[in-house]
């Protein structure tokens, strides 16, 4: 699973949920696919941490060089 894209991952992830939400599998069908839906969310959240930590801002100093700064999130969770 370590090789599925974000957004295949995401999607997978998202058929799971809808799968679990119509209550019409049976129960041991059902951890089976919760068990798969655990390591896709897991694999979610690892990419998202490797995507945060990439993410820099450019931006000029007052000497009019470029400079990297980390990007930080505001309360919002938005950039």
């Amino acid at each position: 699973m370590s090789d599925i894209k974000f957004e295949d991952a995401l999607q997978r992830l998202e058929e799971i949920v809808d799968r679990l939400e119509t209550g019409e599998l049976p129960l041991e069908d059902s951890l089976k696919v919760f068990e798969e839906g655990v390591a896709l969310a897991r694999r979610c959240s690892k990419y998202l941490e490797e995507a945060e930590k990439r993410i820099e801002l450019l931006t000029k100093d007052e000497g009019g060089l470029l400079r990297t700064e980390p990007f930080e999130w505001d309360k919002d969770g938005q950039g």
